[in-house]
């Protein structure tokens, strides 16, 4: 039974992990960003880098104790090498390789998309019938694959424009709201009418798996402070007075939208791929209105618990167990890479 230690730091989250087997997570230890990139309702690349290596040094001690072992007992050391922001990626590659150098043990890079399609094996060691439709939705990806095997993946269908997740930050913002934004207009939305508001659904082709959702977006944008040369244009600069119940009416039709699109999506891809399940990662995967629909898809829809939907390093210790069987290692000139592995 391999015992991975796990370390990420892609985008504003510095995680470490050890995870024994491929799924029985024996630490995960996460030190948020959020307070330092709220009031730019955004990620900042250069104070996410700077906080990385803040937090490098202690999260990495804090999952050895936690796990309960001896470093020099682990197996391997893995790093989620790519996609992500160029000054975080190389704080968590730099750490990688100098532990896997120090201990003399074997490195193995993975790609942190991958490894969110993974993150559903955690703690329930419940494989998913094969072949799948992969989706991974998050702040900075939204994303279809077909799903072969853990090392047999295929990308076939991405956002063209905004990631699903950046919707729902960008939304937010406009309705003067809190960051990170997903978690907050779900919320909303519980107490809110999905029919208020006809936002529109961008479904593109016909047989299109692409997404699009710089659209919805925009039509939140002139639904709350009007459109533009039509002289309904109210304060551009900043939102319009709008109720309580109003603003949750907003976020439960947008909300209804995005999760409509990204439903048809995957029916589409069930029926292209004859997929037998759904595995489904990333952040906006832990949205309740999107978990609810899911229960209705044609094939079972298999979710990781709530704390692996968002950025982690289990997930990634995860994955690499299966690099480490199949002797899948990495050098130590391994790259910090900004795209994915996965291509059209």
């Amino acid at each position: 039974m391999p015992t991975i230690l796990a370390i990420e730091s892609t985008c504003d989250e510095t995680a470490a992990s050890i995870v024994v087997d491929g799924w029985d997570v024996r630490s995960n230890v996460v030190a948020t960003q959020a307070e330092l990139h709220a009031k730019y309702r955004g990620v900042v690349p250069e104070i996410a880098s700077r906080a990385h290596i803040e937090n490098i040094l202690p999260v990495l001690r804090e999952a050895v104790s936690a796990a309960n072992v001896n470093i020099r007992s682990v197996d391997a050391i893995s790093v989620a090498h790519r996609p992500g922001l160029i000054g975080s990626l190389l704080v968590g590659v730099t750490a990688a390789k100098t532990l896997a150098w120090a201990l003399g043990k074997p490195l193995i890079g993975v790609d942190h998309v991958h490894a969110h399609l993974y993150s559903v094996m955690l703690e329930k060691n419940q494989p998913p019938p094969l072949p799948a439709v992969g989706l991974v939705v998050s702040g900075g990806h939204t994303a279809l694959y077909r799903v072969g095997g853990w090392l047999d993946v295929q990308l076939i269908g991405s956002t063209i424009d905004d990631a699903v997740g950046e919707a729902y930050d960008k939304v937010a913002a406009i309705l003067g709201l809190g960051y990170p934004g997903g978690p907050i207009l779900d919320k909303l939305a519980e107490a809110g009418d999905p029919r208020a508001v006809q936002f529109p659904r961008t479904l593109l082709g016909r047989d299109s798996l692409d997404f699009s959702f710089s659209g919805l977006k925009t039509a939140v944008l002139y639904h709350v402070r009007g459109v533009p040369g039509r002289g309904e244009d109210v304060k551009a600069g900043g939102p319009v007075a709008l109720d309580d119940q109003q603003v949750k009416n907003i976020a439960a039709s947008f909300q209804a939208a995005c999760v409509a699109v990204v439903v048809k999506k995957l029916r589409r891809a069930i029926d292209q791929t004859g997929a037998k399940s759904v595995i489904v990662g990333g952040g906006v995967s832990a949205n309740r209105g999107l978990r609810d629909a899911l229960t209705r898809l044609p094939v079972p829809a298999f979710l990781p618990p709530m704390k692996y939907c968002t950025d982690n390093a289990a997930m990634s210790a995860g994955l690499a167990d299966v690099y480490y069987r199949e002797a899948r290692f990495s050098a130590l000139d391994l790259d910090a890479i900004t795209y994915s592995q996965f291509r059209v």
